[in-house]
């Protein structure tokens, strides 16, 4: 079958490249033009891009698609018989969606209608569900609103943060993409039930801030589903500590002042939480450092039992 794969991230990369295994033409590879990166602000290209360009793939980089007069035009000269998204980032309108013979479909990664938007791996965790998984939708205007075509589960495994799960839906939804395409001609749509929708919003920086006066399960959730972007920290001395992972303890400490380093251990560090509970700081980052263990970063003096966090 002859396609144009929309898609940008790490994420959208086995779908690109099962599509190529399984012997479709893909005639086209959209994705996001290239961004500003690392500290020298260089312009970069989407993991995408890179991929696509590694397989000589012709590649289309429009600013605003949606704005783009010339865009449609582009993807129809593809005369390709199905448009497939993974994780593009940018919304399609109308006259591009409905091109293709087969129109256009999209692996989103949740079971729809849970979670639509920008964020559904993380507002997963955030909310502490056990399962999780892929749809396959067909592709309307609005955000993740089409009829469901095909969808897979899995569960979330206990210690998983938001890269990890990620990584695993990415695979699983790759092999749906190609079962799906195979009986595209078969599948009946399925619509959604609106009224069941819920949310997942574009996460901002801000939003990785831990409260401390909040109980060790919350604080767990919010590390895995920040991790690794884009991050949940602390504050310690007017610096940022981003904390990279971490764990519930096991006992309880009543009258425990909430962000109050407990002990520090080869272990890490073991912080009170809101609730009695207490929660383990076991590998953190430090501001323009690299990676550390908690303990480590301790050493020298650095936080002691009684230091406050937050």
């Amino acid at each position: 079958m002859r396609t144009v794969f929309f898609g940008s991230p790490e994420a959208a990369l086995p779908s690109l490249r099962a599509l190529l295994e399984a012997g479709h033409g893909v005639e086209l590879v959209v994705t996001q033009p290239d961004r500003p990166a690392g500290r020298g602000r260089k312009p970069t290209p989407s993991p995408v891009k890179e991929y696509a360009r590694s397989r000589g793939l012709p590649i289309f980089q429009p600013e605003r698609i949606r704005s783009d007069a010339a865009a449609a035009e582009r993807l129809r000269g593809t005369e390709a018989d199905l448009f497939v998204v993974v994780a593009y980032g940018q919304i399609l309108p109308a006259d591009i969606i409905d091109i293709p013979r087969h129109k256009t479909i999209n692996l989103h990664f949740s079971l729809l209608p849970r979670y639509r938007g920008a964020a559904p791996v993380q507002a997963a965790l955030l909310a502490g569900e056990s399962r999780t998984g892929v749809t396959v939708f067909r592709l309307n205007e609005r955000m993740d609103e089409g009829d469901i075509l095909t969808a897979a589960e899995t569960d979330i495994l206990p210690r998983e943060n938001a890269g990890e799960l990620e990584t695993r839906l990415a695979m699983i939804g790759s092999t749906l993409l190609i079962e799906t395409i195979s009986k595209i001609d078969s599948l009946p749509l399925h619509p959604q039930d609106h009224a069941a929708a819920t949310l997942a919003a574009k996460l901002r920086k801000e939003d990785g801030l831990i409260d401390w006066g909040r109980d060790a399960e919350a604080i767990d959730r919010r590390v895995r589903a920040f991790t690794p972007r884009p991050s949940a920290f602390t504050l310690f001395k007017g610096q940022r500590l981003i904390i990279l992972k971490g764990a519930i303890a096991s006992d309880l400490a009543p009258g425990g002042t909430p962000g109050r380093v407990r002990r520090v251990t080869k272990r890490g560090l073991e912080i009170h939480a809101g609730a009695e509970t207490l929660f383990w700081i076991e590998h953190l980052r430090p501001e323009s450092r690299g990676p550390l263990e908690a303990y480590a970063f301790s050493l020298n003096g650095r936080v002691r039992a009684g230091d406050i966090l937050g």
